[in-house]
Order: C-alpha cells, then structure tokens, then sequence
C-alpha cells in the first residue's frame, strides 16, 4: 500500500482509485485501521498527532484465455511501497497457487503454467502477500483477487433427452406440433455468440418442419395417411455461433409414428360366399366364416356381423364375430333336414363398432354380401320320439309286468326296419327285457327298492338295412316302496335298573329303523305283548315321536329277588299293510351308584371295544383253562412236589397265548418276602358272587360297543398302561394277561381303567418250605378263595 499524509498530492490519489476501480467484481485493497494507534498516543498526552502511511496494492484487470497451453504473464501485483530496492518479495497463495499459477517474488508479475478449461472451471481465488526480505514480517495485509477465465468456442452443442420418439393422428392438419428438441452448450453463454443456437431441418421435409429457436417441430404437410406410410424420420441439426461459419454444430433423430383413425370402412371382398354342411351336423357347427376388410387397426377396425331377420333362412344360423381375427363365423342354430330343406340363402353385413363421422358419413360405414348354404344328404341313425324315458313301478310287480316301450323311427326316404336292446352295461342285473321288435321293456327279475331303488339303463334302435346306424336313449325306471320289511330296534339294546329305582321312572329310551322308508316317512308304534300287558314290573310308554320309553311300575327291584327280567316289546310301522316284529330286552337289575351308574358296567370293555362276541368268548375260555391249571399245579405243591420249569399242557388253541413260568428252588428263593402286583392304600376284601360277574360283564358289554381298539381314548390307555408294566421294578417274573373295560360316559371317573383298579390284594405272607409262594388271583372271576392261587 502506498504511504500517504496529509499533504498528498491529489491526482496520486486518484491514479490509486482509478486502478482498483477496474479491478473485476468491485475487489478494493484492504486498508489497515489506524484508530487504535491514535488513541493511544492521545491517551499519552502527546500535543503531536502523527498520521500513521496507509499502503495498498497495485494491481491490473487478471484474465486469461481457456485452452493456452504457453506459460504467459497474465499481470502483475504490486505493493505501493516496493521502490524498487528489492526490500519487498512477493507470495501467492489460493487456488491453483504453484500449480497453475505462479508469481515472480520479486516483481510480483503472475504466469501461467497450464491450459485452462473454462467449462471445468471459471475462475480462481487467490491471495497476495507482500514480505519484508530482512524481517520476513507482513508488509501489507494479505490482499485477495480473481482471475478470470475467459470462454472460446470449442464446445460443439449436444441434444438432451434422446432418442426422441413422437406420434400424432393421421389426417392431422398443418401446423400441429409434433415434438420438441433442446440442446445445451457448454461455451459462456454471456461471452459472444459461442453457446447461441439455432435449429434447422436436415431431412424430413416437406411434411415437417421446426421452428429455428425453439426445436418445436411441426406437421407441414396435410392429410398424412398412416395406411400409406406410417412412420416418419425427421433429422433435425443445431448450431452455434447463431449458424455462422466456424461454429460447432450436431443433429438428432425423431422418429414420428402416425396413430390411426377410423377413417376407412369394412370392404367384403367377395358378393357371394358358397358353403355346404351334412344334414347330421351337430347344432353349433361351424358353416364357415367370412371377412370384410378394414383398412384400420386396432378398436377403429372392430366391427360386428348380423344376418338380417327378413329372411326366415336366417333363422336356421346365427354368426358372431371373432374378437382376434375379426371374422364373421357363420354357426348352425338349428338341426338341419335334408328331407324338408336343401337349400338357405341370407345376407350378411358387417359395420364398424365405432364410427367417426369426421371422416366418413355413418351409412357408410358397413358393407353387404351375400351367403348361400347347401345341405347335404347323409344315412341318419333312427331318431327316438323322446329324447328321454321315465317310468315308476311298484317293488312288487311281477315278473313279465310290462313297464314302458320306447319308439323309434328313420328319418331317411328309405324307411329301413328297427330292432332294439338294452345295452347290458347299464342293466348288469339283467332285471329288464325288451321287445327287440317294438320296444317293450319288461321285468324280468323280482325288485327290490331296498337294493336298488332305481334303475338307469340304456336302450338302443338300430337299422336292420345299410350300415346299421344305431342310436341310444336314456331310460330312467324308478322302483316305488312298498311295505315289505318289518321295523326293528335301531341296536341291541341291554338297559339295567337300578335297585331302589321309583315307580314310573323311566329306565331306557328305544328308537326303531325300518328299511322301507326314510325316518320322516312314517311312524312306528311300540306296545308289549297281549299277555304282558298286565306285566306288574315294566311298562312301554310311546313318545308319538318314533322313540319309547321303559318305565318302573312298582319300586322294589333287588339284586337279592332277582337279578334281571325279560320284556318282550312289540315294534309296529305305518304302512299298508302294517308290519310288526317283536324284540325281548333283558333287563339287569344293578346295585348302582349314587350318581345312577351301575359299578359293574366296565368289567368285559376287554371284548366289547369293538371285539367280536367270538374274540371274548376265546378270552374267556383262556382265563378258564388258566385257572384249572393253575389250580392242579397248586395241589400238586401242596403234595410237597418240587416245581419244575416246564410248559403248560395247554389247548392247541391257547398254547402260544398262555405260558407257565417256575424257578427251582436253587434258581429262585420263594421265601422272599411277596411283591404286590398292584399296591394302593386301599384295600376291599369283599368278594363277588359269580352271578354279580355275570350281570357285570353283560352291563359292560352294553356300554363298551362303542369304544374299541381304533379309539384314540382306548388306544392311549393301552400305551400308558404298558409303559407303566415297562417302568415297573415290582412287576412278577412272568408274563400276565390283564383285561380293561371302559367304564360308560355315566361313569363318576370318566375313564379306562384296570380290574384290579378299585380291588388291591395283599399277598399272604410266606412259608418257608420248598413250596413256591403263592399268590391270589383276584376274585372278579367268581372263583372260591381256595382255587384262585398261582
């Protein structure tokens, strides 16, 4: 910065003003503030006030051309107070400093090292320092400037946006705007001419032209006809520098596509359209089909064909038209008769679905033509005077009855004989007969609606002349019910009473079934026998629902009087003539639970889980060839017989089933204090009488029927019950059958349980002699005491 006082000269200042005035973007030297060092020498009291010389920097305007690729002085700075003496050196900092720039440190003049890009960048901030040589102190404030790139034209212009893809409708008038094309320079647009541009046409004249500012391209031609050409390619250029010579310039492609209009109308080609169909042809066949042509596409050439209904021909066709091909597919509506008509003539006509009366009137847009149809003679199987037969006859109508005929005739000028049958396939029980002369159907085999309450068969007519044409008919005979089966109990009931049941209880409710009817058809009646009308311990009481109850008439049933009753009950249906059957119950008289539920109800669930009668009485035999050996083997120990290892003369039956297990004394020590196959707190020693096993087993068969081994209830239990016997260390050393019973819903338990599940045995203690202990078997199987050991 030149120093200046007071007494500076005025034009001095103004040759300063004057530099910085040119100086890009308005940049001033920055001037040092001299306030501080005034106050202070105020603040010493000094009577002298010493003007501290303000310096700035001397600079020219800094541009420099893009692309100059010679190192070239661009300027210089300088400070106002370099003499000359070589006191001041000069440093550049900033952007491109050493890099692209570089400055003199003596003179302060700034060179370039590199070509620059003004599109890359425009301009650059640097900083000038200005250093004392001696001192290396600052003389001057750091001072910042710009440089300046200035723009020549070497960037050609580029289209944006491509490719460019238009469409306009055909017949579209002059002057309607078909796309717009931009492009960009990347010159200064503010520098001369080099980013102004102009557009022009190359190729596509004379149906397009374009604006030269703008790039809209617009129609010039009218009346384009998208069925003449449909696509257009119109190659536009665009230069800079406003088109003057040694300007860039580059062209693009629009590809302009014509969209269609309707303005073209369905043409048939042919007057006449000739076809032939055979007499038999199925009704829906395809005649044939025709076609008019339409110059358009897509909706603007959906059209759609009639035949006109002034002509009773008409009548015997339909046509529709096929949505992809757009054909008129001429279809049978009727069955033809080469006999009765050999000949159709009709008028087809095809219009436009959608007309655009811009282009053409509305009568205009359909076409006529004309179809003739020749039927052609064939042999025709015979034809049946119904298309289907039904008829209904009684179950018990008799063989020979006569239940319909079936008729059939030739349609044909030769009227040639007809035989008939059934085909056998659908009559597999042979229970019909036909006249193969004139068509009578007869029984030939007795009904049974019970069986077959219907019958679905197929009768045929062929000629006996010619080729045999055949044809079929469905015949539908239904077998009407008669009262032929007797009504029955729906199962085999087995109720029980309870002892100390009320008079006018009601014990067991009964339902009947009947084969004859379905449930809602009739109504059944239920009374006991004449001579136990009066029986003074049962009565049946009809609900008028098709269901009765058994019902207590006095209230003194025991257990010790008696131990179950039978009751004959009578079982009378509706129809004509009624039927009736007759069913004894036996009913058990039980020592039942508070809850109503006879203890001794579970005790044979083992057979009646789904298991055969025979199945439980095998078991049962088993059980009782069991306990007869077991008990000679015991009197045999008792005799003081050693025991041997050996196996059971059994049954062939039972001889894989039943096995005998023993230890010599050597082997196993009998005097070992007894293990309880079953231990439980409690204990009940009372003994069952054989007749309350008996009346058990038959209450439990009564509740048991429906759970059997396929049960998933019955089925767990087992399985829960064998990996107990696997887990238990108490168990005896030899295998054992053990039978399970379900107990009944009106169980208080609910549940599958074991025999020995309410009855524990404590084994009796041992004797130590050479007889092997013995243990009881548990008394459910009436045994005495002394024959129920093993």
């Amino acid at each position: 910065m030149h120093a200046r006082t007071v007494k500076m000269s005025t034009p001095g200042v103004l040759a300063v003003v004057t530099v910085f005035s040119m100086i890009p973007g308005g940049l001033l030297s920055d001037i040092r503030d001299t306030q501080g060092l005034e106050g202070q020498q105020l603040a010493r009291g000094s009577t002298v006030l010493h003007h501290r010389q303000k310096r700035g920097w001397i600079w020219k305007q800094l541009f420099v051309q893009e692309e100059d690729p010679t190192s070239q002085i661009i300027g210089q700075v300088k400070s106002d107070s370099d003499r000359g003496t070589f006191t001041i050196k000069y440093r550049l900092s900033g952007e491109g400093a050493g890099d692209v720039f570089k400055i003199d440190e003596n003179s302060g003049e700034i060179w370039t090292l590199k070509k620059l890009d003004r599109e890359k960048k425009a301009f650059y901030v640097l900083q000038a320092h200005a250093i004392n040589t001696r001192t290396e102190e600052p003389v001057e404030p750091q001072s910042e400037f710009i440089i300046k790139v200035q723009d020549i034209n070497d960037n050609a212009p580029q289209f944006l946006n491509e490719p460019y893809v238009s469409s306009i409708p055909e017949m579209s008038p002059v002057g309607t705007t078909v796309a717009q094309v931009t492009a960009t320079d990347a010159d200064d647009p503010m520098f001369g001419n080099n980013a102004k541009l102009i557009y022009s046409i190359l190729q596509g004249e004379p149906y397009f032209s374009v604006q030269p500012k703008t790039g809209i391209i617009v129609t010039s031609w009218a009346d384009m006809n998208r069925e003449a050409r449909e696509e257009y390619l119109v190659v536009v250029q665009v230069k800079d520098m406003l088109g003057l010579s040694g300007g860039y310039s580059s062209s693009t492609t629009v590809t302009v596509t014509l969209t269609d209009v309707n303005d073209n109308a369905p043409t048939f080609q042919q007057h006449v359209y000739t076809f032939a169909l055979p007499e038999n042809a199925a009704v829906g066949t395809t005649v044939g089909r025709i076609m008019a042509e339409d110059g358009d596409i897509g909706s603007n050439a959906k059209m759609t064909y009639r035949l006109e209904d002034d002509l009773i021909e008409s009548s015997t066709f339909i046509i529709e038209t096929d949505p992809v091909t757009q054909e008129g597919v001429i279809l049978l509506g009727m069955p033809l008769d080469y006999e009765s008509k050999r000949r159709y003539m009709m008028v087809a006509e095809a219009s436009n679905n959608h007309p655009d009366t811009r282009f053409l009137p509305l009568d205009e847009f359909s076409d006529r033509t004309t179809l003739k149809i020749f039927v052609e003679d064939v042999d025709e199987p015979p034809v049946f005077f119904s298309a289907v037969y039904e008829w209904k006859i009684p179950e018990n109508a008799a063989v020979g009855t006569v239940v319909g005929t079936v008729s059939a005739r030739d349609t044909d000028t030769v009227k040639n004989p007809i035989r008939y049958s059934i085909d056998k396939k659908t009559d597999a029980t042979n229970a019909f007969k036909i006249d193969p002369n004139n068509g009578t159907i007869a029984i030939a085999k007795a009904l049974d609606r019970e069986t077959a309450d219907w019958h679905n068969m197929s009768v045929e007519a062929k000629e006996t002349m010619q080729n045999h044409l055949s044809s079929s008919v469905v015949v539908f005979i239904t077998v009407l019910d008669v009262n032929d089966n007797v009504p029955r109990l729906a199962r085999d009931y087995q109720p029980y009473i309870c002892e100390g049941t009320q008079a006018g209880e009601l014990i067991h409710l009964l339902s009947a079934v009947d084969p004859d009817k379905a449930v809602e058809e009739h109504h059944f009646y239920y009374s006991m026998v004449p001579q136990e009308r009066i029986n003074p311990n049962f009565t049946i009481r009809d609900n008028q629902d098709n269901t009765a109850g058994i019902v207590a008439r006095r209230s003194t049933f025991t257990r010790k009087d008696q131990t179950q009753y039978l009751l004959p009950v009578v079982l009378t249906d509706s129809g004509t003539p009624a039927l009736s059957s007759t069913t004894t119950l036996t009913i058990g008289v039980c020592s039942c639970l508070p809850a109503g539920h006879c203890p001794t109800a579970g005790v044979e669930a083992l057979a009646l889980s789904g298991f055969s009668m025979q199945t439980l009485i095998g078991i049962l035999v088993s059980l009782s060839v069991l306990m007869l050996i077991v008990r000679r083997h015991r009197r045999k120990q008792q005799e003081g017989t050693d025991m041997e290892v050996k196996e059971l003369e059994l049954p062939e039956t039972f001889s894989q089933k039943v096995l005998y297990y023993g230890e010599r004394r050597d082997g196993l020590d009998f005097c070992q204090p007894p293990v309880p196959l079953r231990p439980h707190p409690r204990r009940r020693d009372r003994k069952l009488r054989r007749e309350e096993v008996r009346a058990s087993i038959r209450m439990s068969l009564r509740e048991s029927h429906l759970i059997g081994p396929e049960d998933e209830v019955f089925r767990q239990f087992i399985l829960d019950r064998l990996a107990e016997a696997d887990q238990d260390p108490y168990v005896p050393p030899f295998d054992c059958l053990r039978t399970y019973a379900y107990e009944g819903s009106g169980s208080s338990s609910g549940s599958l349980s074991s025999l020995d599940s309410c009855l524990e045995f404590e084994p009796e203690k041992p004797v130590c002699n050479t007889n092997p202990y013995a243990v009881r078997l548990t008394p459910w199987y009436g045994g005495a005491e002394e024959d129920t050991f093993f």
